[in-house]
């Protein structure tokens, strides 16, 4: 089956455009970009540079991806824009290329989705089943794990990593690192503790949740320092694979400190 493009439409020579691709009305597909079976631009999409979308994406109006990053660094190195399979981008969402200091890539998972008026800077990784609500902005090289969840009109500032299942509040400012299962809330966003509710929706064990539970109190207790708290964790749990998720999360250490709960010490 072939692609199906509205006369409206722009698609550029050398544009490469699998089976089933629907190209809706008034948009504009750039001459490098790579477009997927199943893929559909509803209207009025704009696709710039090497953005290379997975099968079965589904854009909405006025999105722009791939247009360059807002970076004054940036020189016009062919960095790219990957988004996976069955991810949904919405409205007015803005998704930039990497840069030659960032990997030259940014990427998105598969199955996300990615809300109205959101934005993913240059050379962000964004994992599988990331949900991004209406107006969250990630600046650049922002790490997202999977299934993570940033709620709406909040700012990630550049170079932190997000965990896998957390959850960012809404009208939230994170500048710091959000552990994995992790729950942050704030203008400067505070650790409040675990994600349980998205632990209990996604079926993981009741014996491992405890375990993660035990194992939060301990590491952000005020006894001793952080470290000696994250190696006194890894000893006792050692054979729960969530605690040892933090546990090296927290050992990579990255840019930024670590998010700590409001009455915690900082890293």
């Amino acid at each position: 089956m072939t692609a199906r493009i509205h006369p409206s439409s722009v698609v550029e020579d050398g544009a490469r455009l699998g089976d089933g691709v629907v190209v809706g009305p008034f948009c504009v597909v750039g001459p490098e970009a790579v477009l997927a079976d199943g893929v559909e631009l509803v209207s009025h999409v704009s696709l710039a540079g090497r953005t290379e979308l997975g099968p079965g994406v589904k854009i909405y109006p006025f999105a722009s991806i791939g247009h360059p990053p807002q970076d004054l660094k940036y020189r016009g190195e062919p960095s790219r824009v990957t988004v996976g399979a069955r991810t949904v981008i919405r409205e007015q969402v803005t998704i930039n290329p990497g840069t030659e200091g960032g990997g030259m890539l940014t990427s998105i998972g598969e199955d996300c989705l990615i809300m109205v008026g959101a934005h993913v800077a240059h050379d962000c990784r964004v994992g599988n089943h990331v949900i991004l609500v209406n107006n969250a902005t990630l600046a650049g090289h922002v790490t997202v794990g999977d299934h993570a969840i940033l709620g709406g009109l909040s700012a990630v500032h550049q170079w932190v990593r997000i965990g896998p299942h957390s959850f960012l509040g809404g009208l939230s400012g994170l500048e710091n690192d959000l552990i994995p299962y992790g729950s942050a809330l704030g203008d400067r966003a505070r650790l409040g503790g675990l994600n349980l509710v998205g632990l209990r929706r996604r079926a993981f064990e009741r014996e491992s949740i405890h375990k993660l539970r035990a194992a939060y109190r301990m590491l952000f207790s005020d006894e001793g320092t952080l470290m000696e708290r994250v190696g006194d964790v890894a000893a006792m749990f050692a054979d729960e694979p969530l605690v040892m998720e933090v546990v090296d999360f927290v050992r990579a250490g990255g840019d930024r400190a670590l998010c700590m709960p409001r009455a915690g010490r900082e890293a």
